[in-house]
């Protein structure tokens, strides 16, 4: 059985680019914290605030997405995604010419908006191209793109936005003249509009070609109320409990991640740029580790596969909270958070969709809601970070990663299956 038929091949190349770019904007934001932290001499709790800001708009965005969507299409919420992510990017222009990082947080949330509508849109139609049998690997296919473009944002943060910021710390700062201070921060913000607005160049290109291509209708009709529809959803428990494990999985990967810099800069005693690699490293292994699992899948349940990572994932968390201090064996275990978080995300989307029916557009935006998990539980490691230290608030990730394995072995061991036949 082919996971991805001949005619489907053009539309599935066209959505997939669509995981690339927003893993691309989710690890440039990533990375903003550490920029921001230098740039105005901020706290980990105050450069929280970035996504709180950009996971915040998931929640906002997704459910008014699936609705639009079900009213017009599935390409017409990717052609709103596209404009409003590229709308976000260029609001970083006036925001860098007031010098507000109020303002960078509208932009950041307007972005962020966009990349929630395409979510919303691009996962089920994903799912939609094909046998049901195999929509999850083939979900697990179109999100190995997603670390690429992780990748890429990185890169673009360490050579166009890290590498401009300046030696100086908060002290020598605070020390400068207000006219010296601000040559030195508008270089800085400088260097992080140009990024941005690049990317939204590019994105008003693939805009334009997803318009003029022609794309399958796809997923569900169904036009009742969503009302009705949330009732039904939540009627499936694999269902809600994936809604529960993804806010948690997501708090838990972007706080490894927009921590990342911090504790490989405290470990190593390097600065932003340096730090940035070892970032970087962990999101290749996170790379590598997605195609490797989704090769697996050829034999093994996604279920199973999820089980078992998300079991080894709690190993390096531990290892991170207990290695204070020690350099590269913290850093080792930070490496392997990232490596076995791999198959999660479209994982457990995928089996939480599967028995959803023609709820998928409103399932979808329920599980793209669950994003906020990270602008939820990323600030709580920040306050943790500054309370007791970077190391020890990995507790916070270990705890959301105990939750993924809960809701694998409850799929696993048939738990749900037998909750849905006695309902039926």
């Amino acid at each position: 059985m082919k996971t991805i038929e001949k005619k489907y091949l053009i539309p599935f190349c066209l959505i997939t680019s669509l995981f690339f770019l927003w893993g691309l904007a989710n690890n440039m934001t990533d990375t903003l914290l550490s920029a921001f932290k230098k740039i105005m001499s901020m706290s980990d709790t105050q450069t929280s605030l970035i996504q709180t800001a950009f996971y915040g708009a998931y929640f906002c965005f997704a459910l008014p997405a699936a609705l639009f969507i079900r009213r017009y299409s599935y390409k017409t919420g990717v052609l709103l995604g596209l404009l409003l992510y590229a709308g976000g990017a260029m609001l970083f222009f006036p925001a860098s010419k007031v010098a507000s990082y109020a303002f960078y947080l509208v932009a950041i949330y307007v972005l962020a908006g966009g990349c929630s509508i395409l979510e919303t849109a691009a996962n089920p139609y994903i799912m939609s191209m094909g046998t049901q049998e195999t929509a999850t690997r083939r979900l697990n296919i179109a999100q190995s793109l997603n670390p690429i473009g992780c990748i890429t944002g990185i890169l673009l943060s360490k050579y166009f936005i890290l590498s401009e910021l300046n030696s100086a710390n908060a002290a020598d700062r605070e020390a400068m003249a207000d006219i010296d201070l601000k040559v030195v921060q508008q270089h800085e913000l400088d260097a992080v509009t140009g990024t941005y607005m690049a990317v939204g160049f590019v994105l008003l290109a693939l805009m334009v070609i997803v318009f003029l291509v022609k794309m399958p209708e796809g997923g569900d009709n169904s036009k009742d109320s969503v009302k009705a529809a949330f009732s039904r959803l939540f009627k499936i428990k694999k269902y809600t409990r994936g809604v529960v494990a993804l806010f948690f999985y997501e708090g838990a990967q972007v706080g490894v991640w927009s921590y990342s810099i911090r504790l490989a800069m405290q470990e190593l005693n390097i600065n932003e740029e340096s730090a940035s690699t070892y970032y970087l490293l962990g999101i290749v292994c996170f790379c590598l580790a997605r195609f490797l699992f989704t090769w697996l899948m050829k034999w093994h349940r996604p279920s199973k596969l999820l089980k078992w990572a998300a079991a080894a994932s709690l190993v390096p968390c531990l290892g991170v909270i207990l290695t204070s201090g020690t350099g590269i064996p913290c850093i080792i275990a930070l490496t392997g958070i990232s490596f076995f978080m791999s198959l999660m995300f479209p994982t457990i989307y995928g089996l939480a969709l599967e028995d959803v029916g023609k709820d998928s557009k409103i399932g979808a935006s329920g599980l793209i809601m669950a994003i906020l998990g990270a602008a939820l539980l990323t600030p709580l490691q920040g306050l943790v970070s500054d309370s007791v230290g970077i190391n020890i608030s990995f507790i916070v990730p270990t705890i959301g990663l105990a939750v993924v394995l809960a809701y694998a072995w409850a799929v696993e061991t048939g738990k749900f299956a037998k909750a849905i036949s006695k309902e039926k």
